[in-house]
């Protein structure tokens, strides 16, 4: 392990711990997998509350994921439609529960817990629909796998903290910030994250002025501290 590598492991342990301490242990919610996976599929593209009337509507109008499967599919459609593009996230749900069906021959990915991680990401991935941050958030939220899911605001976060380099795309950023953070700080760091990133860290204009991490950013350094002299120099000169 280089220098470089060791000293962004130890700020993201730095960043895990202050996050802890401003906005607590997030609280364990646990679907199962295939439920997971229609909630993520729904949550593409739409805020929480929206996927979460969208679900609630699917599975009331709906009693089995076997009868969301085969239901006409502008029934779908309509139930899911407070998601939005609901007329490509109601196939793609359905195309879904097909493949795993043909698969498995059930509706069930319980499987999924005793392959290799990397066995199960590859294997959600061929799903039309599932990217790396679907498969991610399935195998850490349902099955306790070791995967650390990227969205947007995780990854313009740790874009802004200097985790990840400037050039590095979300995808890219699951391995890289799976290999900087210890597996079993992977929910809450991923939770607090996001969490930070909708109250303080915003992508239009984040709120500098109120963030618990600041000292620990590449973004609010060069923003504030005049030709990027570190707050450590700036001290110095003032003496």
């Amino acid at each position: 392990m280089n220098e470089e590598h060791e000293r962004l492991r130890q700020k993201a342990r730095l960043i895990h711990e202050r996050l802890l301490d401003t906005y607590g242990q997030p609280e364990r919610q646990r679907l199962d997998p295939v439920s997971e996976l229609v909630c993520t599929i729904l949550s593409q593209n739409t805020n929480d509350l929206n996927r979460d009337v969208a679900y609630a509507a699917l599975r009331a109008r709906f009693p089995s994921w076997e009868a969301v499967r085969d239901a006409p599919v502008e029934d779908v459609i309509e139930a899911i439609r407070p998601a939005g593009l609901a007329n490509q996230k109601g196939p793609r749900i359905q195309a879904a529960l097909h493949a795993i069906t043909a698969e498995r021959g059930r509706l069930d990915l319980g499987f999924l817990a005793d392959l290799p991680v990397e066995e199960a990401k590859a294997w959600l991935t061929r799903l039309n629909g599932v990217g790396p941050k679907t498969a991610a958030i399935i195998l850490l939220f349902s099955l306790d796998r070791p995967a650390f899911p990227v969205d947007t605001h995780v990854h313009r976060v740790t874009g802004r903290l200097g985790l990840i380099g400037p050039r590095v795309t979300a995808e890219q950023a699951h391995d890289l910030l799976e290999e900087l953070i210890p597996p079993q700080d992977y929910y809450a760091f991923h939770l607090n994250l996001i969490r930070h990133g909708r109250l303080v860290c915003k992508a239009g204009r984040p709120r500098c002025e109120l963030c618990a991490i600041r000292e620990y950013c590449d973004y609010y350094q060069r923003s504030t501290i005049p030709n990027g002299l570190s707050t450590e120099v700036k001290e110095t000169e003032r003496r």
